[in-house]
């Protein structure tokens, strides 16, 4: 079927083979852009239709498609229209690196249209949820807390507010249960200039504070009263602006629980009527604030629900630390239960990754005994990155460490002090990956800014500057004789570049998505590729042609892809949770190592091939026997997903970077 892209076509559905749309006689477009076929109208707005449609270029993946068509009149409106839509584009852009936020995959003009296109997030959102389920009980008020909270705490890090949270737009995703955090068409960028300026008076009615229906002023503490708005209605089915008392100035949510033989226990009661307090001042001002209150409050049991509450569906299991850089969602082949989900109605004995900011509790360093009694030991927390670390390297000589994250900034670290060295600054957004020349010599680095930056190690010169990538620069990796480059972007191309000149050599193009990682063999033969798209490719250096795709390998993006030292083994890690080890020379798994509860974001091998190391977003870092598959031991005492995860050339110094903004540095020790 060939839909019609006419916004005022009554009967849009056409054959395959149609040319003309039967109902308006407009020209059909099979494929927008060339690679999107879109199948059906799913909604509409103000602005334009939403529509359903697959993505030829990525597996046939499913996608929504946004199509800006507003009926306004003036050019005001009009203009003020086209501001929003774009600005939904730049935020999805800036936020899709979460796996709880759709992520924005294209952003164009055809025929003089706009179009956006995001994920498609199939499930339910907590509106129908409820509709079929009956009203939310405490335990489920306490999941869509959990849920959300660590999202919008993200979304606010990021200096967004969302302005629109209501039961419409949260999707209970289906192959997960976990919860997704949608539409952002009328977010806003937080400054300190713009925060308390009077903008656009936008937002849902009930759902919005006063303070964004009065004067169009947002804050933290505003998506916090939606969320607060959110809960009571699925837990009353009753709309919040009925919930309100306006001449005494009170919420009436408890009188109405109450009639209907339902209760609230006092702690969950509290966090709720603090988020919906009418002044800013009186609000909770930050996710992170009611987070500290929910743990406490998550310790003691729920009200028990009454006899004849609606059966409800299956608990969420508590969310995760989002992973950091590009690791947008791309739904696996089939559900994949969680067999560790926690039951939210008891006491918490141990530190669970998702509410960021707790102080993690201090498990052992190892959770299997230790062979030879060799234990590693966190050294140095370095802390000089105000947002999320997401790349590490060290020095062949194990005296410099490089870092870099969110913050746009490299920073160079003495390892045996942890003194810091210097800043780096160069890039204008965010660093993606790090590599260090084996001489030393030479420090790389990708960013969002679509370039790779040349600095010296020894006082932190740049280099030069390469070009060329079209997109962020997820990964870069240099051969072990120093003598080329090679780089992964999202723009979907691998590229090649002699590290001396900078000289572009060559492109690997035609993938089928994004590209998370690259290796290149020690015997500089072939290099290997893994990205959004789930597939591990190989490439001949000498012919520049693909040699094989690997097959049955992950049911979710490739993260991360290392080559033994030997060039005989791959090793990958994905957001499927596994790490998977390959026989390169027949192309099949040689084992499975399971054991992340959340998405494997690095991994990093000794130089004997011996130790593999491997940076989880369930926030710890486990270390493996390459050789046999076990488990040595898990370190965890970063309280955020580990994002980066390097080893030096000796193999008993080890740095890793997280969410929490902190490089820690390991040591192996008797």
């Amino acid at each position: 079927m060939t839909c019609c892209l006419n916004p005022d076509c009554q009967h849009p559905k056409n054959a395959d083979d149609a040319e003309f749309c039967l109902s308006c006689g407009i020209k059909l477009i099979p494929l927008l852009r060339g690679r999107y076929r879109v199948m059906r109208p799913i909604g509409q707005g103000g602005f334009g239709k939403t529509y359903l449609a697959v993505d030829d270029d990525r597996l046939k993946a499913k996608c929504v498609i946004k199509q800006f068509s507003p009926q306004l009149q003036g050019t005001k409106s009009l203009e003020k229209a086209v501001q929003l839509f774009e600005q939904e584009a730049v935020r999805l852009y800036e936020l899709g690196e979460h796996p709880q936020i759709p992520a924005l995959l294209a952003y164009f003009e055809h025929d003089k249209r706009l179009y956006l296109v995001q994920q498609f997030i199939e499930g339910n959102t907590l509106l129908q949820e409820m509709a079929q389920n009956g009203v939310f009980i405490e335990q489920r008020i306490r999941e869509v807390l959990a849920g959300i909270l660590p999202i919008l705490k993200f979304v606010h890090d990021h200096q967004v507010i969302h302005r629109d949270i209501t039961p419409s737009n949260i999707i209970r995703r289906k192959f997960d249960n976990k919860l997704v955090l949608i539409d952002f068409g009328v977010a806003k960028l937080l400054s300190a200039e713009t925060a308390a300026q009077p903008g656009t008076k936008i937002g849902t009615e009930g759902y919005a504070p006063i303070e964004q229906l009065r004067s169009g002023k947002a804050y933290p503490s505003s998506d916090i009263y939606s969320l607060g708005a959110t809960c009571l209605f699925l837990m009353t089915q009753i709309k919040p602006e009925d919930l309100y008392d306006p001449l005494e100035g009170r919420w009436l949510w408890r009188e109405r629980l109450g009639e209907k033989g339902r209760t609230m226990s006092e702690p969950i009661a509290q966090i709720l009527d603090k988020m919906l307090k009418d002044l800013v001042s009186e609000r909770y001002p930050s996710a992170d604030a009611v987070m500290k209150d929910l743990r406490t409050a998550l310790s003691r049991p729920p009200i028990a629900a009454s006899r004849n509450t609606a059966a409800q569906p299956p608990a969420v299991a508590w969310p995760s630390q989002p992973p950091t850089g590009k690791q947008l969602n791309s739904q696996p082949n089939a559900n994949q239960p969680n067999a560790n989900q926690p039951n939210l109605s008891q006491p918490r004995v141990s530190n669970q990754p998702g509410l960021s900011g707790a102080p993690a509790s201090r498990a052992p360093l190892s959770r299997q005994p230790v062979s030879g009694a060799q234990k590693w030991h966190c050294i140095h927390t370095l802390t000089g990155h105000s947002r999320w670390v997401t790349a590490v390297a060290i020095s062949p000589d194990a005296q410099t460490i490089a870092s870099g994250g969110l913050d746009d900034s490299i920073k160079l670290w003495e390892r045996s002090t942890g003194i810091l060295l210097r800043t780096l600054t160069g890039h204008h957004k965010p660093i993606n990956c790090l590599s260090i020349s084996p001489d030393g010599q030479t420090l790389v680095s990708g960013s969002d800014d679509d370039t790779i930056r040349l600095w010296q190690l020894a006082d932190g010169k740049l280099l030069r500057t390469l070009t060329g990538h079209t997109r962020d620069v997820n990964s870069v990796v240099i051969s072990t004789d120093g003598q080329l480059l090679a780089s992964g972007s999202e723009d979907r191309t691998v590229r090649l570049w002699k590290l001396a000149t900078g000289e572009a050599l060559r492109s690997f193009s035609g993938l089928a998505g994004m590209v998370r990682s690259v290796a290149l063999s020690p015997n500089g033969q072939f290099l290997v590729s893994g990205g959004l798209d789930n597939q591990i490719k190989l490439w001949s250096l000498k012919t520049n042609e693909p040699v094989r795709t690997l097959p049955n390998g992950h049911f979710n993006s490739v993260n991360a892809v290392v080559i033994a030292p030997d060039g005989k083994t791959l090793v990958s890690g994905s957001k499927d949770k596994t790490i998977k080890v390959w026989d390169l020379a027949t192309a099949t798994v040689v084992r499975t190592l399971s054991g992340h509860m959340d998405s494997v974001n690095a991994i990093a091998l000794s130089s004997d091939g011996k130790l593999l190391v491997s940076g989880s977003s369930d926030t710890t870092i486990k270390l493996w026997n390459l050789e046999t598959g076990n488990l040595i031991g898990t370190l965890t005492e970063h309280i955020s997903a580990v994002n980066a995860v390097a080893l030096a050339h000796d193999g008993r110094v080890l740095v890793s970077g997280s969410s929490d903004s902190k490089v820690k540095v390991w040591q192996l020790g008797l």
